[in-house]
């Protein structure tokens, strides 16, 4: 048996779909994932529609998405579900109110994170939304 060659990782990267209605919001998480030689940005999406054709088209292991998403975020996190099971969704939002949190958790999502965080915090979250559960 062979050593993989030298920089090459032994898993494939996560891959990650960003969706946020916010084109400056989506350009800056784009950068800080694509940073990342673990994860791998599929696609961006600012709507909907577009969200849930690109999950279907990529099912990643990763969605990011706005809370605050146009169709709904905890409605969009659900057709999300259903269209693409294995992806896990991680809740990116402004707000840190108690009915928001459990509307996202309750639509599956499995990682809340507030906007404004560090890059760090993001990442770590994507990271442990990867996790074997």
């Amino acid at each position: 048996m062979s050593a993989p060659a030298q920089g090459s990782s032994p898993c494939p990267p996560l891959t990650v779909l960003l969706c946020d209605d916010n084109a400056l919001v989506l350009e800056t998480l784009s950068e800080v994932v694509r940073a990342q030689p673990d994860l791998e940005v599929v696609g961006t999406a600012r709507d909907a529609e577009q969200a849930l054709r690109l999950a279907h088209h990529h099912q990643p292991d990763l969605v990011v998405l706005d809370v605050r998403f146009p169709g709904g975020g905890h409605r969009v996190a659900g057709d999300i579900a259903a269209c693409s099971p294995a992806s896990r969704v991680v809740a990116f939002s402004a707000y840190d109110d108690k009915g928001s949190i459990e509307q996202m958790m309750s639509a599956g999502v499995v990682e809340y994170v507030l906007k404004g965080v560090s890059n760090r915090d993001i990442v770590a979250a994507l990271r442990r939304a990867a996790e074997p559960r």
